[in-house]
């Protein structure tokens, strides 16, 4: 049987990659986890009540994008949180999962050719792997902008070259960005949509990060888009309950845009299906509705990241992040670095090589770094820190 040979050439997947680096060693210790970013802290209690004095509503199907309910909540969040009133019925969609959404956003929004050609689509470098699966889904080619010290850790779209913006026909940006803890200024979007209205492109604007920031809630790309007066079809922002509320599990997030473009990802989701059951929906709307629960959460980082500040803020190179709840910790080599505190330590983190790709002429942007999670309890996290220092920057 043939087969099409669109990802029998890329990189082995993060995690494969990281269990065939570390795993044939044993640990120098208990394992402490720092890899991945799935949320340790408690979620609210109450969403499980919801849940069971739901469940009769696993008996039905549930509504494909979303209950009334759900959709008014997400609109009202949007509304209070970036002060952009968009329609329940019209411009919001329930998701299974933000990576769900930002995946067939390419199959339902991008065209198939774009002046005659195969069209771009501008992918962060580092990066989160849904961004290129989906443009290679959708038969585009993923261009890597890498986002580095340099570019404050954002990709610099304005560098790209005339001919590969004419071809673009969306870029996928995360603010706050995965792993640099970057934030996209209200400056940086608003050159970034002029720029898509210029050349005629989608922003696809990864925000499930949104609500874990130390000072000021990050702009959002809708609202600046809002601001200027800017056709909301042009934007397309994606959200999760998966950080903001401690529930990964729970696979419910949501896309907001314009009607027309929320119309094309509507009907995609006709065809492909994957609702989010009725009784999570039910708890999805309760839990967008509290802010109480977000704001205790916030806090917990916040400790974390000030532990961190205080245990890398002589290391070289170190930088606070803004946001999310990663560290980008820069070392010498991301592998050697990461097999070293493995087999020393116990404690596993993500060489950032992992999370990026070669540019022609340009070194993998990751290599330098690891990427650290501070998803575990304080204490927990604390001692995984410390072991990282100790073992990777001790004088």
């Amino acid at each position: 049987m043939n087969f099409p040979e669109r990802f029998s050439n890329l990189p082995a997947h993060v995690w494969p990659r990281l269990r065939a680096l570390l795993d044939v060693h044993e640990g120098g210790g208990p394992l402490m986890q720092m890899t991945i970013g799935e949320p340790k802290h408690v979620f609210p209690a109450w969403v499980t009540d919801v849940i069971v004095e739901n469940a009769a509503g696993f008996n039905s199907y549930p509504p494909n994008d979303g209950s009334p309910a759900l959709r008014g909540a997400i609109a009202a969040w949007v509304n209070r949180r970036y002060g952009v009133p968009v329609d329940a019925d019209t411009q919001v969609m329930a998701l299974n999962g933000t990576r769900e959404g930002l995946y067939n956003a390419v199959i339902a929004l991008c065209p198939e050719t774009k002046n005659g050609q195969k069209p771009t689509i501008l992918v962060p470098n580092p990066f989160y792997p849904v961004y290129m699966i989906a443009a290679i889904s959708g038969a585009c080619d993923p261009v890597m902008v890498n986002a580095t010290s340099e570019t404050g850790h954002l990709p610099d779209f304005d560098a790209v070259d005339e001919e590969t913006l004419n071809r673009t026909v969306a870029v996928y940006i995360c603010s706050p960005a995965n792993p640099q803890g970057a934030v996209a200024s209200r400056e940086y979007w608003e050159n970034t949509i002029r720029l898509a209205e210029k050349h005629d492109f989608l922003i696809f604007a990864d925000e499930c990060y949104s609500e874990i920031y130390r000072d000021e809630p990050p702009v959002g790309a809708l609202q600046v888009a809002h601001e200027m007066d800017v056709d909301l079809n042009r934007v397309v922002i994606f959200h999760s309950l998966s950080k903001r509320s401690n529930l990964p599990g729970l696979r419910s997030g949501f896309v907001a845009s314009g009607a027309d473009s929320i119309r094309e990802i509507k009907q995609l989701r006709n065809f492909a299906g994957t609702p989010l059951p009725l009784p999570l929906q039910t708890a999805s709307a309760a839990v967008w509705e509290d802010e109480a629960h977000v704001i205790e959460n916030r806090a917990l980082y916040a400790e974390k990241f000030e532990i961190a500040d205080r245990i890398f803020g002589n290391v070289a190179g170190y930088v606070s992040p803004e946001a999310g709840f990663f560290l980008w910790l820069p070392v010498e080599d991301d592998e050697v670095a990461a097999l070293k505190l493995w087999r020393e330590t116990g404690v596993k983190v993500l060489p950032g090589g992992y999370l990026a790709q070669d540019v022609p002429g340009v070194e993998n942007p990751g290599k330098k770094y690891i990427r650290v999670a501070l998803v575990a309890p304080k204490e927990e996290t604390e001692r995984g820190l410390l072991a990282i220092r100790d073992c990777l920057y001790a004088v």
